[in-house]
């Protein structure tokens, strides 16, 4: 299978070919031919590397009726995704060898993008034993990524032997930060709104304590600690402090962070409901910095998807939780390239080379070059759009971004260099 790319901007600079046959790139250059390939007008579109989602709900095996392997990860190609990590929050959850490698061969079934299961830290969430963390590293899924998210591991003693038995084969885990004693009955940030509300708060200091005991942790065992959405400018600083030392902490901030507010639950439409919360405008503020200087290292999604009825409630009782695999290269585009904090180059890292070396996979996140795997998204910069859900091909509708104009659109998405979309649609 034989492409070639004419015109593409890539990382936004200027227009050249790529021709793309066996799943690599193979020439790199101006006015390329090729008799049989496929040629993909490219002009004014800008090359980067596949994205790479550290944080993706696909909900399957237990919850199809919010998504599938095979929707998910299509909303994923949509979104210009070529390698997605499943998170382990399913029905049964993905605590041994046996579902890990079930969501790792409906991945490869489906065959839209990479998946990558993570695995929970602890036996079905609970947080009271270790699950086969070694199991499944050695499984066929080769998992790298442990996480309760959704809880917090909130035992230090457990968490401290999840950090050390990682380190045996380079893994990494991400903490869902969360003290569960300082956010019980919580249901929105903590602060003027809340108290307006009369909803109950969820403390900036939940989070960012367990943030700053964590890196405490993974300095004294020498261990890789991920910190899973980073919400609150609080949790910037510790994060800043601890990559000062030179500890091994790398963080994650989802979109929909760098982009709304608290002052959003005044509607009290629960698709605005999500753990961590929606925080301030100043916390926004130090994200979308702490972004553009390296201190968060990357973009991950969070994709939570749920059906209609589980959000068309009342707020209480409305689960939490936004889908973004299909707007997150806009969202960023929006609140970052349209800002000045970040050019195409800085996306490119935060939302695939960095991903992909936190999650250590070897053939995403590369440079588009020569033998490279041709893992690539080509993006149009110059359209802005309403969001409109129904459009996605996510099973689920709850985007907070519904009726909002986002610049941007994915037109095209290779895996290895087949693809899996072309004209702005999957295939």
């Amino acid at each position: 299978m034989t492409h070639l790319i004419k015109g593409a901007r890539i990382l936004g600079g200027a227009p050249a070919d790529i021709l793309v046959r066996d799943g690599v790139v193979a020439e790199v250059g101006t006015g390329l031919t090729a008799r049989e390939a496929t040629v993909v007008d490219a002009d004014g579109l800008i090359a980067l590397p596949g994205l790479v989602d550290l944080h993706t709900h696909l909900r399957e095996p237990g919850r199809e009726d919010a998504e599938t392997v095979e929707s998910g990860t299509r909303a994923a190609a949509a979104g210009g995704y070529t390698a997605v990590h499943a998170m382990a929050n399913t029905e049964p959850v993905a605590d041994t060898a046996g579902v890990v490698e079930q969501v790792w061969r409906l991945g490869r079934e489906a065959g839209h993008c990479d998946v990558h299961p993570v695995g929970a830290v602890t036996r079905g969430l609970e947080g009271e034993r270790l699950a086969e963390l070694g199991a499944m590293a050695d499984s066929a899924a080769r998992v790298r990524v442990f996480s309760d998210d959704g809880h917090c591991v909130s035992d230090a003693v457990l968490m401290r032997r999840a950090l050390e038995y990682v380190k045996a084969f380079d893994g990494v885990v991400a903490q869902h930060a969360q003290e569960p004693r300082l956010t019980e009955h919580a249901q929105m940030n903590e602060g003027e709104v809340s108290g307006r509300l009369g909803l109950a708060g969820w403390p900036a200091v939940a989070e960012e304590a367990i943030i700053a005991r964590d890196c405490l942790l993974a300095a004294h065992v020498g261990s890789r600690l991920h910190v899973c959405h980073v919400s609150t400018a609080g949790s910037v600083e510790i994060i800043r402090w601890a990559k000062s030392k030179g500890w091994q902490v790398t963080a994650e901030v989802t979109p929909h962070h760098l982009l709304l507010t608290d002052e959003l639950a005044e509607t009290y439409d629960p698709v605005y409901k999500v753990n961590p919360p929606l925080r301030t405008k100043a916390d926004v503020e130090a994200l979308r910095e702490a972004l553009a200087d390296g201190t968060i290292d990357c973009v991950a999604t969070d994709h939570a998807p749920h059906p209609a009825e589980a959000k068309e409630t009342e707020w209480a009782p409305a689960a939490m939780g936004m889908i973004g695999l299909e707007t997150a290269l806009s969202v960023v585009h929006e609140a970052m390239v349209e800002t000045g904090l970040l050019d195409w180059a800085g996306v490119a890292d935060r939302m695939a080379v960095r991903p992909a070396r936190i999650g250590r996979l070897s053939g995403q996140g590369r440079p588009i070059e020569v033998g490279a795997p041709a893992n690539l998204t080509l993006y149009d910069p110059s359209v802005r759009t309403v969001v409109d859900p129904g459009g996605f091909v996510s099973k689920s509708r709850n985007t907070p971004f519904a009726g909002l104009e986002l610049p941007g659109r994915v037109q095209a998405t290779f895996l290895r260099g087949r693809p899996t979309v072309l004209e702005g649609k999957p295939i």
